[in-house]
Protein backbone atom coordinates (compact mmCIF):
# COMPACT_ATOMS: atom_id res chain seq x y z
CA UNK A 1 0.00 0.00 0.00
CA UNK A 2 2.99 2.41 1.19
CA UNK A 3 4.68 1.95 -2.40
CA UNK A 4 1.65 2.43 -4.43
CA UNK A 5 1.26 5.76 -2.50
CA UNK A 6 4.78 6.67 -3.06
CA UNK A 7 3.50 5.96 -7.10
CA UNK A 8 1.08 8.29 -6.74
CA UNK A 9 3.21 11.16 -5.17
CA UNK A 10 5.85 10.61 -8.04
CA UNK A 11 3.31 10.76 -10.43
CA UNK A 12 1.51 13.91 -8.91
CA UNK A 13 4.96 15.83 -8.82
CA UNK A 14 5.92 15.02 -11.93
CA UNK A 15 2.79 15.81 -13.30
CA UNK A 16 2.95 19.58 -11.86
CA UNK A 17 6.39 19.95 -12.49
CA UNK A 18 5.45 18.88 -16.60
CA UNK A 19 2.60 21.54 -16.24
CA UNK A 20 5.03 24.41 -14.62
CA UNK A 21 7.46 23.94 -17.64
CA UNK A 22 4.70 24.04 -20.30
CA UNK A 23 2.81 26.98 -18.90
CA UNK A 24 4.99 29.58 -20.70
CA UNK A 25 3.77 27.70 -23.99
CA UNK A 26 0.09 28.13 -22.59
CA UNK A 27 0.68 32.01 -21.80
CA UNK A 28 1.52 32.38 -25.11
CA UNK A 29 -1.13 30.83 -26.74
CA UNK A 30 -3.36 32.65 -24.73
CA UNK A 31 -1.80 35.99 -26.08
CA UNK A 32 -1.76 34.59 -30.19
CA UNK A 33 -5.49 34.28 -29.61
CA UNK A 34 -5.75 37.23 -28.01
CA UNK A 35 -4.36 38.81 -30.62
CA UNK A 36 -6.25 37.40 -33.44
CA UNK A 37 -9.52 37.90 -31.60
CA UNK A 38 -8.77 41.68 -31.45
CA UNK A 39 -7.75 42.12 -35.29
CA UNK A 40 -10.82 40.24 -36.38
CA UNK A 41 -12.90 42.66 -33.68
CA UNK A 42 -11.45 45.50 -35.26
CA UNK A 43 -12.32 44.31 -38.55
CA UNK A 44 -15.82 43.95 -37.27
CA UNK A 45 -15.97 47.22 -35.69
CA UNK A 46 -15.01 48.89 -38.60
CA UNK A 47 -17.06 47.43 -40.89
CA UNK A 48 -20.29 47.69 -38.98
CA UNK A 49 -19.79 51.33 -38.25
CA UNK A 50 -22.27 51.51 -34.72
CA UNK A 51 -20.24 53.18 -32.57
CA UNK A 52 -18.66 56.62 -33.78
CA UNK A 53 -16.12 57.23 -30.61
CA UNK A 54 -14.39 53.41 -31.90
CA UNK A 55 -14.68 54.40 -35.54
CA UNK A 56 -12.57 57.80 -34.79
CA UNK A 57 -10.22 55.64 -33.11
CA UNK A 58 -6.73 55.19 -35.07
CA UNK A 59 -5.66 51.51 -35.34
CA UNK A 60 -3.25 51.89 -32.83
CA UNK A 61 -5.83 53.25 -30.51
CA UNK A 62 -8.68 50.77 -30.60
CA UNK A 63 -6.39 47.65 -30.43
CA UNK A 64 -4.42 48.90 -27.61
CA UNK A 65 -8.36 49.37 -26.50
CA UNK A 66 -8.93 46.12 -26.99
CA UNK A 67 -6.23 44.83 -26.10
CA UNK A 68 -6.58 46.09 -22.45
CA UNK A 69 -10.01 45.64 -22.08
CA UNK A 70 -9.14 41.67 -22.82
CA UNK A 71 -6.39 41.68 -20.21
CA UNK A 72 -8.46 43.38 -17.96
CA UNK A 73 -11.15 40.93 -18.36
CA UNK A 74 -9.09 37.71 -17.34
CA UNK A 75 -7.85 39.36 -14.23
CA UNK A 76 -11.02 40.09 -13.47
CA UNK A 77 -12.44 36.67 -14.19
CA UNK A 78 -9.77 34.80 -12.01
CA UNK A 79 -10.41 37.11 -9.27
CA UNK A 80 -13.67 36.27 -9.57
CA UNK A 81 -12.93 32.65 -9.66
CA UNK A 82 -10.38 32.72 -6.60
CA UNK A 83 -12.96 34.47 -4.80
CA UNK A 84 -16.36 32.24 -5.76
CA UNK A 85 -13.47 29.55 -5.03
CA UNK A 86 -12.91 31.03 -1.40
CA UNK A 87 -16.70 31.28 -1.29
CA UNK A 88 -17.44 27.56 -1.35
CA UNK A 89 -14.50 27.02 1.15
CA UNK A 90 -16.86 29.24 3.61
CA UNK A 91 -19.64 28.20 2.48
CA UNK A 92 -18.70 24.04 3.29
CA UNK A 93 -17.21 24.76 6.48
CA UNK A 94 -19.98 26.89 7.59
CA UNK A 95 -22.70 24.03 6.43
CA UNK A 96 -20.06 21.76 8.88
CA UNK A 97 -20.51 23.84 12.05
CA UNK A 98 -24.25 24.14 11.16
CA UNK A 99 -24.49 20.44 11.14
CA UNK A 100 -22.74 19.91 14.97
CA UNK A 101 -25.62 21.65 16.01
CA UNK A 102 -28.27 20.57 13.64
CA UNK A 103 -27.26 17.56 12.06
CA UNK A 104 -28.21 16.76 8.28
CA UNK A 105 -31.11 19.41 7.65
CA UNK A 106 -28.98 22.33 9.30
CA UNK A 107 -26.12 20.97 7.26
CA UNK A 108 -28.32 20.95 4.31
CA UNK A 109 -29.74 24.14 4.62
CA UNK A 110 -26.23 25.94 5.29
CA UNK A 111 -25.51 24.47 1.84
CA UNK A 112 -28.77 25.63 0.24
CA UNK A 113 -28.23 28.93 1.90
CA UNK A 114 -24.35 28.99 0.45
CA UNK A 115 -25.25 27.98 -2.78
CA UNK A 116 -27.85 30.81 -3.37
CA UNK A 117 -25.25 33.51 -1.98
CA UNK A 118 -22.43 32.43 -4.29
CA UNK A 119 -25.16 32.47 -7.43
CA UNK A 120 -25.70 35.65 -6.41
CA UNK A 121 -21.95 37.11 -5.86
CA UNK A 122 -21.37 35.00 -9.52
CA UNK A 123 -23.65 37.10 -10.75
CA UNK A 124 -23.07 40.40 -9.52
CA UNK A 125 -19.38 40.32 -10.39
CA UNK A 126 -20.05 39.07 -13.46
CA UNK A 127 -22.08 41.95 -14.38
CA UNK A 128 -19.74 44.14 -12.83
CA UNK A 129 -16.79 42.77 -15.40
CA UNK A 130 -19.07 43.42 -18.42
CA UNK A 131 -20.36 47.17 -17.45
CA UNK A 132 -17.09 49.12 -18.38
CA UNK A 133 -17.26 47.03 -21.49
CA UNK A 134 -20.55 47.09 -22.33
CA UNK A 135 -20.57 51.43 -21.62
CA UNK A 136 -17.60 51.52 -24.18
CA UNK A 137 -19.75 49.91 -26.63
CA UNK A 138 -17.98 46.86 -26.68
CA UNK A 139 -18.69 43.09 -26.83
CA UNK A 140 -17.41 40.85 -23.56
CA UNK A 141 -17.78 37.89 -25.66
CA UNK A 142 -15.47 38.98 -28.82
CA UNK A 143 -12.76 39.53 -26.15
CA UNK A 144 -13.22 36.67 -24.15
CA UNK A 145 -10.17 33.71 -24.75
CA UNK A 146 -10.89 30.19 -22.55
Amino acid sequence: MMILLEVALGVLLIGIVVSYLLRGRRAAERAAITERRVEAYMQTIRREGTNAELIAMTETELKDLLLSSARNLKLQNERKWYLLLGGVVVAFLSAIMVATQDGTRGFAVALVIGAIVLYGLNEYLGRRMREPLARKGLDVERLRVE
